[in-house]
């Protein structure tokens, strides 16, 4: 596979992963971050990194609603819920 393929194969995986979470809002970045130690808010960071390496004039919040398919706020009042003792505890107990 020539590296341009790889690139348009990983583009287009990337895509699907931020329509998928754009998708299934009930699943709480607490969740990610606990189960997989990355979160929306991970992407948007990386995404922005990779703007700012490539000269793409960019900023977070530009950033965050690419993933979140909305302006964060918006995306919060929504559908982030308070997380719950047990997340919080599950958090912590990661050592990271």
């Amino acid at each position: 596979m020539d590296p341009q393929m790889e690139q348009n194969l990983e583009a287009q995986t990337f895509q699907r992963l931020i329509k998928h979470l754009q998708g299934n809002t009930e699943v709480q970045n607490i969740d990610l971050m606990i189960l997989a130690d990355f979160c929306r808010n991970c992407l948007a960071k990386w995404y922005l990194a990779a703007a700012e390496q490539e000269g793409v004039d960019m900023d977070y919040d530009r950033a965050r609603e690419k993933i979140y398919g909305m302006p964060y706020p918006e995306w919060k009042e929504k559908y982030q819920k308070k997380a719950t003792a047990e997340q919080m505890a599950a958090f912590e107990a990661r050592g990271k």
